[in-house]
Parts: structure tokens; sequence; C-alpha cells
């Protein structure tokens, strides 16, 4: 019997092979972009979303879904032998957000370029002038997202164009819609698209999907478009979709013994971890981006609250190498300022890297991502893989790290290999990590809170902020604030003394100066106009307190102290005792363990019973061999 032979691989078809073909015109684009061949998740799309069939398509991150839809819309529109009547919208694009929507919006006017009347029409959307009558039939999109204009502008746009194709997002949208001057018959209303389904559900915007479905007609096509699917988002093909047909695209890697396994992300994409503790995580992030080779052009790097991200924008330069620029992106930036920012990181010509929060996790196809750092894992363990795949996209190498404080959160590392998300430990580039390199980097970060107070604040406000963040992890007992290293903590983020928090209230051992010495109201504003009144303001209270103590109290007045203490006080008039502080935090805790819970769906239940008997499987090993006296590491579940 002949040896087996290695079966050769089937070369991908290409865009004009596919039935039926393909305009010239949308050939003609593929080519220009150096698209050789439709990925997998737009050859299905091609082939049944072009028919008159709904489709519900879930595909890995960076597959090529915005293409896998815009085509067969942009065909259906055209079909018609007349245009559209004005005013009339013949189909609707919802995303998320306004970043994802933009991005959506630019991609489908690079694409109708190459074709003649919807590009002749182009101009209009960029003057104030009403847009002709014209007897093709064309594409004529509109953008709406709220923040940069308002709702009225768009409505005088709306009737100035006359677009027939939306690109939204779902509060506008709706808001649109409601007027009498919009129309969305079944006579003409063709396709609606939901881009990013689960993420429309997750941001609350369940009331206005349900609004704008009740505009449209249920006679229409249409196509769900999410990178994971949800028993929310199932509640939503139902109500929605007639029919529909599901497109599920998956990669699939061989591990070790030869276990095929499904990857929900592309095979280009390197994911790893770093152990590290708090106070090296900058040094780790700056070797990373000096040891890569190429050097990466483009950087993400997630922290968990807009506080955080603001932070360490204004800090983290005085310790990165030389030649790196940074670029902020977070919720609470004003909309023009984030559409400012995204741009400059995106059209980046210099080594950039964008430090942002999970605003920028979903969606995005920020081209050419070398590197993606989560210097903080992220609330919704869900949310991880999305991070990671904004590296690797379109057969480009990529790596993804994520940083991780040693001790507990190691175990972050098997509750994502159940949630079939397997991580490596990251071996190339070798990161040596040292207690000097964070000596300097926490000197430095120092260095720029003393030199202005506006730093000092906002580390300080940065701190509070992350440590809530670290209450709301939905993996309780990996990520427990009680075993957080406090002093490390502060090292690492540049404090110069520990806020005032509940949660290192009573803690004795802990020194909220950290030993430094550093007299904080010394610490001035670089801000003159700031630093006289804040002097101006001290110099008053000063005096009044000053003049309080030596008249004292007047009758039945408190003193300061007393009134703390009365507002401390429990209501009985009895002081409460430790153990009954306890109590009462563990009740919380409980408490929001259950409305977590309660929140979850049936799906998210079961992987969370998983992980509790994950690690209550460790507990009890490692408890086994404490009591055998055995020196043995735990090796991993059987």
């Amino acid at each position: 019997m002949a040896p087996d032979q290695p079966r050769a691989r089937k070369a991908p078809r290409l865009w004009d092979a596919l039935t039926p073909p393909l305009a010239q015109w949308i050939l003609d684009y593929m080519s220009s972009m150096g698209f050789a061949h439709p990925t997998p998740v737009q050859k299905s799309c091609l082939e049944i979303f072009r028919g008159n069939k709904d489709v519900v398509v879930e595909a890995v991150t960076g597959s090529g879904k915005t293409l896998a839809f815009l085509i067969p819309v942009v065909e259906r529109l055209l079909k018609s032998d007349e245009p559209a009547k004005r005013h009339h919208v013949q189909g609707i694009i919802i995303s998320p957000t306004r970043e994802l929507a933009t991005q959506i919006y630019n991609v489908l006017l690079a694409l109708i370029k190459f074709h003649g009347p919807s590009s002749e029409l182009l101009q209009y959307s960029k003057s104030d002038e009403k847009r002709p009558a014209t007897t093709d039939t064309a594409i004529v999109p509109q953008l709406l997202v709220g923040g940069t204009t308002k709702a009225a502008e768009d409505l005088s746009a709306f009737l100035r164009l006359s677009p027939n194709l939306l690109i939204a997002t779902p509060g506008r949208l709706a808001e649109l819609l409601s007027s009498p001057y919009v129309k969305a018959p079944a006579s003409s209303f063709e396709v609606l698209i939901m881009d990013e389904a689960d993420r429309l559900l997750d941001l609350g915007f369940s009331q206005e999907l349900t609004r704008i479905l009740g505009y449209l007609p249920k006679q229409r096509r249409t196509g769900l478009f999410s990178a994971s699917l949800s028993e929310a988002v199932e509640r939503l093909i139902l109500v929605g979709m007639l029919y529909p047909h599901k497109i599920t695209v998956r990669v699939k890697s061989l591990k070790d013994g030869g276990v095929i396994q499904e990857r929900k992300t592309p095979m280009s994409l390197q994911m790893s971890y770093l152990v590290t503790p708090a106070s090296q995580k900058t040094p780790a992030l700056c070797q990373l981006l000096e040891k890569l080779d190429p050097r990466p052009q483009r950087s993400i790097v997630f922290f968990s609250t807009c506080f955080a991200v603001k932070y360490f924008t204004r800090v983290l330069s005085s310790v990165l190498p030389p030649g790196f620029n940074l670029v902020s992106l977070h919720g609470k930036l004003e909309p023009q300022v984030r559409e400012k920012n995204f741009e400059r990181f995106v059209n980046a010509t210099t080594p950039t890297i964008l430090l942002t929060t999970d605003i920028a996790a979903r969606g995005l196809d920020i081209p050419q991502v070398d590197l993606v750092v989560q210097h903080d894992p992220p609330t919704d363990t869900k949310v991880f893989i999305h991070r990671c795949g904004r590296a690797g996209r379109a057969g480009r190498r990529g790596l993804a790290v994520v940083l991780l404080q040693p001790g507990r959160e190691e175990g972050y590392v098997q509750l994502l290999d159940v949630r079939q998300t397997p991580i490596t430990p990251l071996e190339r580039p070798a990161v040596a990590l040292s207690d000097a390199d964070a000596d300097r980097a926490a000197a430095r970060l120092r260095a720029e809170a003393l030199a202005d107070r506006e730093v000092y604040q906002l580390a300080q406000r940065a701190f509070v902020s992350w440590t809530r963040s670290y209450l709301e992890h939905q993996a309780t007992s990996i990520f427990r604030v009680g075993d957080l290293d406090w002093l490390d903590l502060a090292k690492g983020w540049g404090l110069l003394e520990l806020p005032k928090m509940p949660e290192l209230k009573g803690r004795a051992d802990i020194d909220r100066t950290l030993g430094l010495g550093i007299d904080i109201e010394g610490v001035a504003f670089r801000d003159k106009a700031r630093e006289k009144k804040r002097q101006e303001e001290l110099a008053e209270w000063k005096a009044a307190k000053a003049a309080k103590a030596a008249d004292g109290p007047a009758e039945g007045e408190t003193t300061e102290r007393e009134l703390k203490r009365k507002k401390n006080e429990a209501w009985s008039g009895k002081a409460e005792n430790e153990d009954t502080k306890l109590a009462r935090r563990e009740k919380k805790r409980r408490k929001r363990e259950a409305q977590r819970a309660s929140e979850m769906t049936e799906r998210e239940k079961e992987e969370q019973k998983k992980l509790e008997e994950m690690i209550g499987q460790v507990r009890a090993q490692n408890l086994a061999k404490a009591q055998e006296g055995s020196d043995e590491e735990f090796e991993g579940f059987d």
C-alpha cells in the first residue's frame, strides 16, 4: 500500500469566480485594495446573502465582515431599475459606536467611488447644495452618529441629500426615523444590517433597536453580524428576522497531542501572558516596545478606566523608549476629540501607541496594529478576545500580551482556556524584569507628579477608579482586592501617597505616605494662576482654623472632631465592632454576586460554575499537598 501523500491545499476561489459574478467596478475596487480572493466569511455571505435569505453571521474578529455585508447591500440597492424616491430609505446599517459607524461609512465611500453614478453624487455630501434628481440608480449614503452633530442638523442634511443608505448608531437613527419626513415603506426598503449585534445589546440599546424595528417593514432582508452570539442576540434574531440562515466561520488549530481546538482569533495572532508585579508592568511594556523586531508601528495598550488612560497619557512618555508618540481614546473625551485622536492614530506614519479603554475593543479595523498590551485584564472576560483581535488582522502577524500579577490572577489563564481562548506564556521577545527597572520607572512617574499638582491629583483619582473597576471583575474568586499588594501598586502607578479609600480603612500595616516623606501640601500646580488660587484658599482655611482653635467652640457648638465622630457613629449610638463591619461587607459582597448572577445568561452561568469547580479543585489539591508536606507544585488539571 502506498504511503499517504500530503493532501494538496485547495487554492482559494478568486472574486471573479463567484456565482453570480460581481460587477466589474466591484472587482476593480478589490484589485485596487490588493484583495486577491474573498475570506471564508465573505465567500459564504456573498453566496447566501445576495439571494433572498436573512443571515446570522458569527465569525472571528478580523475576518472581513464589513465587506461581507457591504457588497450585498450595495448590489441589492442598485438592482432597481429606477432610483429611490426622495426621502425614501432603502437600506440601514446599525453600529454600536460612532468610531465603528464612521469606519463602515469610510469603507463604503471607498467602494462606491468606483461606481460612476454614485461617485458623481458624493460631492453633494460635502457641500450645502441640494442633491439634484437623477435617472440612474446610485448609492447615496449618510452617516448618523450622536455627539458630533445635532439631530436637527442630521435631519436637515437628510432632506438636502435624500440618501437611500444610512449608516448610524442606534440613538441617532431612532431620532431620525421618528421624523415624518423620513420614510421607509415596504415598497422601497430593502435591507437592514446590525453589526456587532452582541455589543449593541451589551451597551443597552435594546429599547432603541425595538423602536427602529417598529419603523421598518417586516418584509425585508436582514443581516446580523457578530464575533460571538449570546442568548440576548438569539432573542433579537427571533424578533427581527424571518428564517435566518446561520453562517459560522471558525479557525481551528492543532494542539499538542493531536487535539484539534477551535480558535476565536486568526492564526496570525499570537496571544500570550506575562506574570509581573504591578511595579514592573511599565518596564515590561517598555521592553516589549524595544525588543520587538521589527519595531511596532502601531500599538494599543488597554486600561480598565477612563481616568487611568488620562493619567498614563500624561506621564508615560517620561519612561517610554524614544521615538514613540502617545494618543488617548476613552469615553470621557468630547466626540470631536475622540474622532480627531482616532484619525490621528489610524493615519500615523511614525511609531504610535494608543492608550484606551474597551471603547476600542470591538469592531474597529485599525490597519497594521502590531502589538496589543492589556495593562489590566478586562472586567468582562468576553471582551478579552476582542481586545486581542485588534492585532493580527487580515493575515498580518500580531502579538497580544496580557499582564497578570503573581498569585490568584494567574488563574485567569485557566479561565480563558475553559472559555476556548487559550494563551501561552510569553517567550519571545524575552522580557527580563528587575527591581532596579521598577525603581527607575517609579521615580520618573513621581517626578511628573512632584512637578505639577494636577498630575498628582489625576494619579489619585485614576488609582481610585482602577480599584473600583477591580471590584467589578466578574471572576471575583480570581480578582480579589484583599489580595492586592498596595505598596507595590503605588510604586507601579508612581503615587506620592496612597489615597483615602474604604479598601484601606483599618489597615494599620499600610503606610499611606509610602515612606517617601513628601510634603504633599507643598506640591504646587504648574499653572501659576491655579497655584495662586490654591495658596489663597489654603491661607484662608488655615486662618479660619487657627481662629476657631484660639476661641474654642461656642456654647452648644460641636468641635470638628466631634462632628467627624458623630458622622461615623452608628445610629444606635454604639460603635460597631470589627466583626460586625466584616459581616456587613460580606453581606454586600454576596448581594453584588447575586445581582451579577441574576443578570447572567444560562451559558454564562454554566461557564461560571465550571470556573468555580476548577478553582475548588486547585484549592483542594493544594490543601492536600500542604497536609502531606509535599513541596511539589500544581501542574494542571486532570
